[in-house]
């Protein structure tokens, strides 16, 4: 039976034991092992969905629209239908008898609209799923969607967010009075009087502009429905396949005990393989209605169109500040552009409510107002990609360094003198998230020392003497890893708990069962680090089995939100703990010794201090699973425990401070990352390879965010960055070496993990954005800034 409560005793590497006394061996946490998953990764051998193939398996397409707000007067696949290799051609009329509507759940102030896994009476993006097209390979599929005639009356477009809210808009949805999809305000302390005791208000918009994840893998699926025994499953590209089982049952009526998610390897998510996509449930339902398998894989242009966006944020944010520069109040009107369709599961309320929670951060704001909006517009969905929050960083890191100039501030100090202090904690942020063992106002110092801050400015001075522009960013934060207890329900969710289950073979080998669902994060190796030191056994007996949703335990978030190196590892030390409990128990009783004198070294039991006599793991667990009659009094056969692991108190709380150096070329508006460091606090690292991979990997997205990528929409609707033309990436050579300094601050739980998988794409920002505004010495308040706009800045465009 699982039990759920805290582990019952620390982990204690300090002193080289376990919790129990044991002594350990060779410790692997903290250790940087190679990935248990680089081998078939890197030789090919990797199990991609798209490697999915089956016995009489069909290829689906999808009709999309190319107009973005129309009436759908009709949808004609006659000429379709009759042409080589084609199958089927499904249209919305099609899949009413299979697929419910999809309707959003949420908090008070958001609305639901109804609307369809295909599009019905009206289109609302360009790249929207109109039909979808099955046939005997992909090629053919694609060919037919070129045959389908759609018969769209135009609509005018919704293009923006501000002017989506303008009276007499055009509305998305019939059903709703106006465009808004969700609205609530929040106030916290005595705002009013913050701001009238003011010594001075700095007032700003802060606009975040529109991009994508894009995963190397787009997203996918093989759907195989068995007629006779009514049996589903589901090989997704996706990281949170329980969720996904949930939706699909829900929408297309299957049971759940008769249907099966299972992903294998997934080449990153990044917010959009962590929803359920309506083309998900277009080939589930395709493949019940036709009784053969269908696969989809998304093409690289799809994927740009339609397969999730994100960041399209803008804050108007006053500050009232004291005369040293001290935070007196916030009053935040925050404005998200949503796009045309809520995402199932996630309300889109999540994104308002998480920016409004964490934007007080690891600041003292007595005072906060926070007004939320999110917007329908004619664009495609708003997805989680990585630090969904990441806006409330941008703009309050910006404003720190306006607030510091407006009042001649060194904007360092400026933090220095709003940043909580040790001498603080515990306490609460305004908003309510209790704050424990804040290490931020050391990462601060360590960077500042670091990146060589004091002595800056006499080198940006000497530079411009030379005509040369430099400048350097500071960009400091806690970001929630997972967050303390109190964490989720403020956002509107319960994710107090996770479970594992940890299982010895017969032959001494170990499965571990996590409901994580890795997606590059590399699981398959810190899960394994965690539960071989616990056991004492090696690394190479250690597999893990994640992502099916018929044998791992339920969790509907997967793999997301920087939890599972608290929460996955929490749950599986806490199953290995009781396993090994289970193994020295009846080591005890072979070697005739107290259990207190039993250490499990090398994949062997004995008696501490000597090597001999001994029992392998292997004897243990043959003795246990096929002797049952000669276990301890009160073991029942095998050796197998199941944990629910619980947020800890006392932190939770990943933090770092990123420092930019940047160069700007006056003639041609090119910046240049000229240097970059980062100090970061995740607690205990279970692999700082990973970790270090980690931090480098988000830091490249957030330089690309700033410089190069932009979901480009035209006034008229129509998306403009449909291939990667238009839609920029950064490679190898426009990221710089990145320099990571480490503070391990004192555990506060027995798992002083935490995760570290979104810092990067928070910091690096806000990082850029303040360098290249000190290079070009401009109160710059938009985080896009490609060399044609720093030109516009510099007043250098013609």
């Amino acid at each position: 039976m699982a039990r759920r409560r805290t582990l019952p005793r620390p982990y204690a590497p300090v002193d080289g034991r376990h919790g129990d006394g044991a002594e350990v061996s060779a410790k692997l946490i903290g250790a940087t092992v190679n990935r248990v998953e680089d081998p078939r990764l890197l030789t090919g051998r990797g199990r991609f969905v798209d490697d999915v193939r089956l016995p009489g398996m069909l290829h689906a397409a999808f009709v999309r629209s190319t107009a973005p707000h129309g009436r759908l007067l009709g949808v004609d696949a006659s000429l379709a239908r009759e042409a080589p290799g084609v199958v089927a051609v499904l249209t919305a009329a099609d899949l009413a008898a299979v697929c419910a509507p999809l309707r959003q759940q949420g908090p008070p102030g958001l609305r639901t609209p109804e609307y369809h896994v295909l599009a019905t009476d009206r289109v609302r993006f360009v790249g929207d799923p109109v039909a979808i097209v099955v046939a005997e390979s992909r090629y053919l599929a694609e060919d037919a969607c070129d045959l389908v005639v759609v018969d769209i009356e135009a609509l005018p477009p919704v293009a923006a967010a501000g002017p989506a809210l303008d009276d007499g808009a055009p509305r998305l949805y019939d059903e709703l009075p106006d465009n808004l999809a969700y609205a609530r305000d929040f106030d916290y302390g005595d705002v009013e009087a913050a701001f009238s005791g003011a010594f001075r208000v700095v007032q700003h918009t802060f606009r975040q502009h529109r991009y994508a994840g894009v995963p190397m893998e787009t997203r996918g699926g093989v759907a195989d429905y068995d007629p006779s025994s009514r049996e589903l499953v589901y090989h997704a590209a996706h990281k949170a396949p329980h969720s996904l089982r949930l939706q699909i049952s829900r929408v297309l009526g299957q049971p759940e005990q008769r249907t099966n998610v299972v992903c294998g390897d997934v080449g990153g998510a990044f917010g959009q393989k962590g929803q359920t996509g309506r083309e998900d449930l277009a080939v589930c339902a395709a493949a019940m209605l036709l009784g053969r398998p269908v696969k989809w894989i998304e093409d690289r242009s799809e994927n740009l169109a339609a397969g999730g966006q994100a960041r399209e944020e803008t804050l108007d944010i006053a500050a009232a500040v004291g005369r040293e520069g001290e935070i007196l109040g916030l009053k935040v009107t925050f404005t998200m552009d949503a796009g045309a369709y809520p995402s199932i599961p996630m309300p889109v309320s999540l994104y308002p409510d998480m920016v409004r929670v964490l934007l007080p951060n690891g600041y003292r704001v007595p005072a906060y107002r926070f007004e939320g909006r999110a917007v329908f517009t004619n664009k495609d969905h708003y997805v989680s990609y990585r630090g969904p929050w990441a806006s409330e960083t941008f703009a309050r890191e910006r404003l720190l360094d306006l607030i510091a100039a407006e009042l001649g501030i060194d904007r360092v100090e400026v933090r220095r003198r709003n940043l909580y202090r040790a001498s603080e904690m515990p306490t609460a942020m305004v908003t309510g998230p209790t704050l424990a063992a804040l290490t931020v106002g050391e990462t601060l110092e360590r960077a500042v020392a670091a990146c060589g801050y004091d002595g800056f400015h006499a080198r940006q001075e000497a530079a411009r003497a030379e005509g040369r522009l430099i400048g350097l960013g500071i960009a400091t934060f806690i970001e929630i890893a997972p967050g303390p207890p109190n964490f989720a329900g403020l956002v509107g969710f319960d994710l107090q708990t996770e479970r594992a289950t940890v299982r010895l073979e017969p032959d001494g080998g170990v499965i571990v069962l996590t409901g994580q669902s890795p997606h590059g994060q590399g699981h398959e190796t810190t899960l394994a680090q965690v539960v071989a030191d616990e056991l004492g056994a090696p690394l190479e007996a250690i597999k893990i089995v994640h992502s099916d949703t018929r044998l791992t335990p339920f969790l509907v978030t997967g793999t997301g939100g920087s939890r599972s190196a608290t929460m996955g590892s929490g749950a599986v030390l806490g199953a290995a703990r009781e396993v090994r409990a289970q193994v020295v128990a009846v080591a005890a009783e072979v070697l005739e010794a107290a259990p207190a004198d039993i250490e499990l070294t090398e994949g062997r039991a004995h008696v501490r201090g000597s090597a001999a006599p001994s029992v392998t793991l292997a004897e243990v667990a043959a003795r246990a699973w096929l002797m049952p009659s000669s276990l301890p009094a009160g073991m029942a056969q095998g050796i197998a425990a199941t944990y629910d692991f619980r947020i800890p108190d006392g932190g939770g709380w990943a933090q770092a401070t990123h420092a930019c150096e940047v160069e700007v070329d006056t003639a041609t508006g090119r910046v240049d990352i000229t240097r970059y460091v980062v100090v970061e606090d995740c607690g205990t690292m279970i692999n700082p390879a990973i970790v270090e991979g980690q931090i480098r990997g988000g830091i490249a997205q957030g330089i690309g965010g700033v410089l190069y990528e932009q979901s480009a929409y035209g006034p008229d609707g129509q998306f403009l960055a449909s291939t990667f033309l238009d839609y920029l990436l950064p490679t190898a050579c426009e990221v710089p070496e990145i320099e990571i300094d480490h503070v391990e601050s004192a555990p506060t739980h027995e798992v002083n993990f935490r995760g570290v998988g979104e810092g990067g794409t928070i910091g690096a920002p806000a990082a850029l954005v303040n360098a290249i505004a000190d290079a070009i010495a401009r109160p710059v308040t938009e985080s896009y800034l490609p060399p044609s706009r720093v030109l516009e800045l510099l007043g250098d465009a013609t």
